[in-house]
């Protein structure tokens, strides 16, 4: 299966269609192994005590590619924050991925995951080209994840 965002336009708006990769347990040797080093966009996770997935990051990489920045992001040697530090050393992280080339659809897609998930304080201004956005995922797996 190829993962990947697709797009379609219609009278000012816009739907993308965005197919994810697996969700797969971080490990540096998979990553290296399995990950393309191409831009794109990841949502990594923490599994607490209750066996429920927790969002811990959401991003996207241009120039390392998604191999490189997902190796240094559960890396936690490589992390200054304490408490994400604490969390990539005791808990169990998990990450998926979707390919992307464009910047102007990373950002309109990063856009509405952070409106979507922090409807409160998106942090993020989509590429200001379409009037509305609509989106929808594609996963192999069926995620859950508490906030």
């Amino acid at each position: 299966m190829e993962y990947g965002i697709s797009a379609r336009e219609k009278k000012g708006d816009i739907h993308y269609f965005v197919n994810w990769s697996p969700l797969a347990l971080a490990d540096r040797w998979e990553i290296n192994a399995k990950v393309p080093s191409v831009a794109g966009i990841f949502e990594m996770y923490w599994m607490d005590d209750h066996k429920h997935l927790r969002m811990f990051n959401l991003g996207q990489t241009h120039y390392g590619g998604l191999r490189s920045e997902l190796r240094r992001l559960t890396d936690p040697d490589l992390c200054e924050d304490v408490k994400k530090r604490n969390i990539l050393e005791e808990k169990e992280i998990w990450y998926r991925y979707v390919p992307c080339n464009s910047a102007d659809i990373m950002t309109d897609v990063i856009w509405f995951f952070m409106s979507t998930y922090f409807p409160e304080n998106p942090g993020v201004k989509d590429s200001g080209r379409y009037r509305k956005i609509y989106l929808t995922e594609s996963e192999p797996d069926k995620l859950i994840w508490v906030p």
